[in-house]
């Protein structure tokens, strides 16, 4: 479930905001509101996200907190290799 980029980038979303709803979220990720919604029923559908609603609008967030400690992981290893790609490249260190 959570290999897949679109999935991810809404996690991320998600974490960053709270809670957002459909549109919301859409128009951030740059996607249809109808893409968007079916990606999100997977993610509760495995208990990763719930849904509330308010009146026309469905709302999302993370119900699961081990996906924002993945999340943060996987950007702190991110960062790191980031860090390390530049030292070997601009930063003046020579690889091993």
């Amino acid at each position: 479930m959570l290999a897949n980029a679109t999935r991810l980038r809404m996690l991320h979303a998600l974490a960053r905001a709270d809670e957002l709803c459909v549109g919301d979220l859409a128009q951030e990720l740059g996607m249809k509101p109808q893409a968007v919604s079916n990606q999100l029923q997977r993610l509760a559908d495995r208990s990763i996200v719930e849904a509330r609603r308010e009146g026309l609008q469905m709302y999302y967030r993370i119900l699961d907190p081990c996906v924002i400690t993945l999340l943060d992981e996987g950007w702190c290893l991110a960062e790191d290799s980031s860090v390390r790609q530049f030292e070997r490249t601009e930063g003046g260190k020579v690889a091993s």
